[in-house]
């Protein structure tokens, strides 16, 4: 570049040029212009920063890094940085960004390096801060090309809505018409929190914006992976059987490489796949594939009799991998003047997620290249692992981010992803399109895994709880041992320690991971010591919460809101529970009624107060929340995956059964509390509540318990009859 050409006029004239901006500097990147054309459009759209295109006309496109799975993360992140850079939100559009991690990752999963990945009700939290600081920058460039362009001092400029005002001068101008005079500062400074916008200034934040996806998703015109439609485009399917972890032989391939429109075969150690000129050919050909399947380490599994070995385990004198280990609960075992000491079990558990999984791929004609348009949760490798996978250059993979049609935590694996890399290879510089089915996705999923868990706690005369160890047996490290923590319940002596055991089932995050099975167990215990100290359960956690103002009032406005303690009619109940979910503090309360001849609980209505930190978009949380409580009423009632001799029993719906608009309650009603403390994750905070503040209005109108996940009519009628 010619150090005598200004950095204006290089911005304006070359349009070859896109000034990266990260929240820690400046990242210079040139983008070539292939032809006449590419340069006009540079010319009237330029790159501001890599989190915002600025237009001459005004109009704002900001990138999304996170997936967009309904959790609103198209509008609420945009909005934040739209707050910062005090953008008029009328011209803005939002768009997927790259999916390049070293740019727009978050360091929310690893201090140490930027990781995209939407899960864990971490996406708001991990971007608020990262958002801020890149809108108020994009807010600082245009402020000091302006300042050069009027040839005034920076200080004296102000923003609103879309515009750099000088008032001293009664003078304003849009960002858009300030394109032409952009001007990069020497140095752009890192903001501090003092020097950001003042929460009283809000725009955005805190207010109701209208979701940017929904009229698209409403009209049909929302584009999914599954909708992605290519030139050459073939279809691939994979038998996998239902034995996880065994291995095929395909006894016809002869037969089935005859079949029209078959292309080809593709063997995996755990699958057959096929390649063909349509999807229903593929599917044909799955039908009659003959396979023989190996022995695999879940053969002779059976889930439902899995819970004594649990407990065998569970009674072992041994140690398993400590997770809390506060005070002295041995000694306070040995001084209780009550102890008590339960089992808690949970079955395995199906995402159910509602677009089938997918992926389109394209590897280029010399192998050393990739496209891949996908409905992702993305993961701790921007490129979903297909580099490694296909042994080509991390630089020449390219993620399409789509829309998801649910994810829940399925769609933070790439299985399917990197099968659908493996069939694309084959048939190279076709692309393929990759569906599992839904009896796939049944079958060979990955599911919560199964539980058994232990809780000894002790009391003194006076009802305190003096002592609380939980031990929880199962496969999976975190996807069992997460929200087994009490850390606001004031209780001085805290043990907890996961057991291993493994089935060789595939297993992997469900919404809310570990906490609804641990949080069921906890919340139920709890109850149960209120109930023998004839303690109301709500006065009780009062006491426990005393020293947690936040928690505490929550806790007050779940009371408070469902009229707790009031009268009502004999054949109802109502229960309650508190927990902690990705920093988000919750309290539920439901209401219930038993069928005594049937054993189904209709859950009739449901209450739940949070405290979120400061909330984005309030409706948008609201629907987090109220959609978390009726996927956990489905989890709690009726989803179950049941394994005999290694395979699973469930193939689809119709054995697999979900919440049906008959089952959902009457009203739902959530409060969201003021709170000034940085946005917390609501997508998993819904969901933990149901299955203990169910079984607590059970022991309450019934006097008996139920303690083993899904409460089937079965085992409701059990427990009525025990």
């Amino acid at each position: 570049m010619n150090k005598a050409v200004s950095r204006r006029e290089f911005l304006k004239t070359s349009s070859g040029v896109a000034l990266f901006i990260g929240v820690s500097g400046l990242l210079p990147h040139m983008v070539s212009c292939k032809n006449e054309k590419e340069v006009k459009k540079l010319l009237k759209k330029h790159q501001l920063t890599a989190w915002v295109n600025l237009a001459e006309d005004g109009r704002i496109t900001i990138y999304n890094p996170a997936a967009e799975m309904g959790q609103g993360s198209m509008t609420s992140l945009p909005a934040i940085f739209a707050e910062e850079m005090d953008a008029d939100w009328s011209m803005v559009s939002v768009e997927f960004s790259p999916q390049v991690s070293e740019i727009y990752g978050s360091e929310r999963w690893n201090p140490n390096k930027k990781v995209m990945l939407s899960a864990g009700s971490q996406v708001t939290a991990g971007y608020f801060p990262i958002m801020r600081q890149a809108g108020a920058q994009a807010r600082y460039i245009l402020m000091h090309s302006a300042a050069r362009y009027w040839k005034v001092n920076v200080e004296g400029l102000s923003t609103a809505n879309g515009e750099v005002i000088n008032k001293r001068d009664n003078k304003s101008i849009g960002f858009g018409e300030l394109v032409p005079y952009l001007e990069m500062p020497d140095e752009l400074p890192e903001f501090q929190e003092s020097e950001l916008k003042d929460p009283k200034d809000y725009r955005f934040i805190g207010l109701d914006q209208p979701r940017v996806d929904i009229p698209e998703k409403v009209m049909g015109t929302a584009q999914f992976a599954i909708d992605i439609q290519l030139p050459d485009m073939l279809y691939g399917v994979l038998e996998r059987g239902n034995l996880h972890g065994a291995k095929p032989t395909l006894t016809n391939e002869s037969e089935i490489l005859a079949l029209e429109g078959v292309i080809k075969l593709v063997p995996f150690d755990y699958s057959i796949g096929i390649i063909a000129e349509t999807l229903e050919q593929a599917l044909a050909a799955k039908k009659l594939l003959n396979i023989s399947w190996s022995e695999a380490p879940a053969s002779g599994f059976n889930s439902q009799d899995s819970y004594k070995k649990y407990e065998k385990t569970a009674s072992e004198k041994l140690e398993g991998k400590v997770i809390t280990n506060e005070g002295d609960f041995q000694k306070a075992l040995k001084s209780a003047a009550k102890t008590f000491q339960i089992d808690f079990k949970n079955d395995y558990v199906y995402h159910a997620q509602m677009e089938p999984l997918n992926a389109v791929v394209q590897v280029g004609a010399d192998g050393n290249s990739a496209e891949v348009w996908v409905g992702s949760q993305q993961g701790f490798d921007s490129k979903l692992g297909v580099p490694g996978y296909l042994g080509i250059p991390n630089e020449n993979v390219k993620i399409n981010l789509q829309y998801l049609g649910g994810g829940f935590g399925r769609r933070s694996m790439t299985d399917f992803v990197l099968e659908g890399a493996g069939l694309a290879k084959e048939v190279a510089p076709k692309p393929v399109k990759l569906i599992w089915t839904r009896e796939d996705d049944v079958s060979y999923g990955a599911y919560r895994p199964l539980t058994l868990q232990r809780l000894l706690a002790t009391a003194d005369n006076e009802g305190n709880i003096t002592g609380f160890s939980h031990c929880v047996v199962g496969d999976g490290g975190n996807l069992v041992a997460s929200g087994i923590r009490i850390d606001y319940y004031d209780i001085p002596n805290k043990y907890a320690e996961w057991r291993e055991v493994s089935e060789g089932i595939r297993l992997k995050h469900w919404r809310s991971v570990g906490h609804s099975p641990n949080k069921f167990a906890i919340e139920c215990m709890i109850d149960e010591m209120a109930a023998y100290f004839k303690r109301d359960p709500a006065d009780f956690r009062r006491s426990l919460l005393a020293k947690t103002p936040r928690a505490l009032a929550t806790l007050e406005k779940a009371i408070s809101m469902s009229d707790w303690g009031s009268t009502i009619t004999n054949d109802r109940a109502k229960g309650i529970a508190f927990l902690e979910r990705s920093g988000t503090l919750s309290t539920g309360v439901c209401e219930i009624s038993v069928d005594r001849k049937t054993g189904k609980i209709k859950v009739h209505r449901f209450w739940s107060a949070n405290d979120a930190g400061i909330v984005i978009q309030p409706d948008n949380v609201k629907a987090q929340l109220e959609g978390g409580i009726l996927m956990g009423i489905s989890s709690v009632l009726k989803e179950q995956l049941t394994i005999v001799d290694g395979r699973v029993q469930q193939t689809n719906f119709n054995d697999y059964q979900i919440l049906r608009m008959s089952d959902i309650p009457d009203t739902i009603e959530t409060a969201i509390i003021d709170s000034p403390e940085p946005p917390r994750g609501v997508g998993e905070s819904g969901t933990p509540l149901v299955a203990c503040a169910i079984a607590n209005a059970f022991l309450k109108l019934t006097g008996k318990r139920l303690r083993h996940l899904p409460f089937t009519p079965e085992r409701v009628l059990n427990a009525l009859n025990s």
